[in-house]
């Protein structure tokens, strides 16, 4: 029986994940997670905060709550702030709302001043312009609760640049803080200890160690000798020190994808790979997905990329983010992982299963897509937090989701255009099918063309065979090498790397795909796979899948074939990955030359990190 190889990071799954166990996520209206109530800065006995209720582009809808947290009734309330020059307040309702130039305040009306203990009040407006409320006073005191206003901390610097980098010494310069009583200077921080204290925007260090990582962030100080929160951070490697040792141990790479929407359902953070270890034993993260529409590379979830906001708790470093923070959400959380662990390389990955259908458009003018990317990867905002950009097109004129019809070429020019315009100094990748049948996928594009562009080739070596085909027969999803009664020709690890190489693609440049879940079915009777089944076993988001993490202890494996392991227990059977089989898959990507490997995902593995550490011991 013949099935369609997906082989693919799938959002699809994962966006299931969120409709059955995130509905908090997409119950929210669009334009709602633009900006969600976080505390702005309000009396000893109130507090003020601000939501950006939607914003159209043009104009936006804004929001101010007021709330009695004190003992006693409040007779009257005003809320000031200030907006940056460009942004104005055009109507209000519920509160009187005046300016002095870029000043702003709004006292309660007649009939809503009062306000009992506990209780709040809200009032409206719209305004121009994509500015943000700061400085806020409630009544003349901060609004977050502080009984005196005092005088603010001054704002983050600009993420660090490096410059001059050499053997002993690298130079480095920001933009600078604001403050409304002016800066003084800045202390400069190397690996989280402060190293120096400058007056300028720019320090030179000297006195490092040759081919050595370096983490640098920048903090101002006030003339009241307040700190404001630490700027981006900035990786640095000095040079010398003998043979670069590559992307990590051995020179290979191994890396892991995170998806945007496992912050939801899936409770799966940035600082997860911490707890779990995974963040020492990696070289490399693809962020998923972003968009592909209208031939541009674009946002696929803003709040859950740089919107949500993360408790102390939650947070890589300790540090709960604040309402009128640069940049929240993953990508801030992102640049903390890489302050700690400075050797991880983050790319962003577009497409997957569900958006490739936008890659036909893109493929029309690639140049245009590729400036598109540039500019939303290199965005002001958080071009540090990324070193790269990953293409997952499920399939060049092939059929994913969406059939494609762009030509055989259009993946190769697609490429070509990418290097033009990130250039040597940024990595470019795609993930590829591992459909090796005669006339399969791979024979559908110019991937040998196409690898004189790339850094490498992330080979979806997984979801060959699933219960989409739902009577079976079982089969293992992510077969190493053939078997006698493989449904397929072809659909195996093997082949699929073999072909790569036929086709002038270097065995450096190939990636092993390892997935951190399994397929199964149910009403299976069979423990040998080639069995019939019914139809596809329960998962916890989706039929027919389930994590490694669940699956060890639900059903432990029971067998192994062609180099991965499956499992028969009660009417399921099911195929995955274990420590064990990683560990022999890594072997023999080692012995073909790969690169390295990539898995998907992150949250499939258990809180120990036992695939990634299997990965990484694999490979050296």
């Amino acid at each position: 029986m013949s099935t369609p190889v997906t082989g693919a990071p799938r959002p699809r799954s994962s966006f299931r994940a969120r409709t059955t166990a995130g509905l908090t996520a997409l119950l929210l209206p669009l334009a709602a997670m633009v900006g969600l109530a976080s505390p702005a800065k309000a009396a000893a006995s109130a507090t003020a905060s601000y939501t950006k209720v939607s914003d159209w582009g043009s104009g936006f809808e804004g929001k101010w709550t007021v709330k009695n947290t004190g003992t006693t009734a409040l007779s009257s309330w005003t809320v000031e702030w200030d907006f940056p020059t460009g942004t104005a307040v055009t109507s209000a309702w519920d509160a009187d709302v005046t300016n002095s130039g870029t000043h702003w305040s709004a006292k309660n009306k007649s009939w809503n001043g009062s306000l009992a203990p506990g209780a709040s009040v809200s009032f409206g407006f719209n305004g121009t312009g994509s500015g943000s409320p700061s400085g806020c006073k409630l009544n003349g005191a901060s609004c977050d609760g502080g009984s005196v206003p005092g005088d603010a901390p001054p704002s983050a610097p600009g993420t660090p640049a490096a410059s001059n980098i050499t053997n002993t010494s690298v130079t480095l310069s920001w933009s600078a803080a604001t403050d409304d009583k002016g800066i003084k200077n800045y202390d400069v921080l190397r690996d989280g200890a402060k190293v120096a204290t400058v007056t300028g925007t720019t320090w030179t260090n000297t006195g490092l160690t040759a081919g050595t990582d370096y983490s640098y962030t920048v903090q101002a100080r006030d003339t009241a000798d307040q700190t404001g929160p630490v700027s981006g951070a900035r990786a640095v490697r000095t040079t010398g020190g003998g043979t670069d040792p590559g992307p990590g141990p051995g020179g290979k790479v191994k890396l892991g994808y995170f998806t945007e929407w496992g912050v939801y359902g899936r409770n799966y953070h940035v600082k997860n790979l911490v707890t779990s270890g995974s963040a020492s034993k990696i070289t490399h993260i693809n962020y998923a997905f972003g968009n592909v529409t209208g031939g541009k590379c674009a946002i696929g979830d803003a709040y859950a990329d740089y919107d949500k906001a993360y408790t102390a708790d939650q947070s890589v470093d300790g540090v709960a983010d604040t309402w009128d923070q640069p940049l929240r959400g993953n990508f801030n959380q992102l640049r903390k992982l890489k302050a700690k662990y400075p050797h991880i390389k983050v790319l962003w990955s577009f497409g997957g299963w569900t958006w490739s259908g936008g890659f036909g458009q893109a493929a029309a003018n690639p140049a245009a897509f590729a400036q598109s990317c540039y500019d939303l990867v290199e965005d002001p905002r958080w071009a540090d937090v990324f070193d790269g950009i990953d293409l997952d097109w499920e399939y060049p004129n092939a059929c994913g989701l969406s059939c494609d019809t762009s030509g055989p070429a259009a993946f190769r020019n697609m490429m070509q255009a990418m290097r033009a315009k990130f250039g040597t100094n940024n990595l470019v990748t795609a993930a590829v099918t591992a459909d090796a049948s005669s006339g399969g996928k791979i024979d559908a594009a110019d991937y040998g063309g196409a690898a004189q562009y790339v850094d490498w080739y992330n080979v979806m070596t997984y979801d060959f065979f699933g219960a989409w085909a739902a009577q079976g027969p079982t089969a293992p999803h992510s077969p190493l090498t053939s078997y006698a009664g493989i449904p397929q020709a072809g659909f195996n690890s093997a082949e699929a790397i073999a072909k790569f190489k036929a086709k002038g693609v270097p065995s450096s440049k190939l990636l092993l795909g390892i997935g951190f879940y399994g397929r199964g079915w149910t009403g299976v009777t069979q423990s040998a796979p080639g069995g019939s089944a019914t139809g596809p076993a329960a998962g916890t988001y989706e039929q027919g899948i389930e994590d490694y993490k669940v699956l060890k202890n639900t059903c432990p494996a029971t067998g192994t074939i062609a180099g991965t392991a499956y499992a028969h227990c009660g009417s399921n059977w099911w195929s995955y990955d274990t420590p064990a089989t990683v560990t022999s898959k890594m072997g023999w990507a080692k012995n073909q030359g790969l690169g390295g490997a990539f898995f998907w995902e992150f949250s499939g593995d258990t809180a120990n990190g036992e695939l990634v550490s299997a990965i990484n011991s694999g490979l050296g």
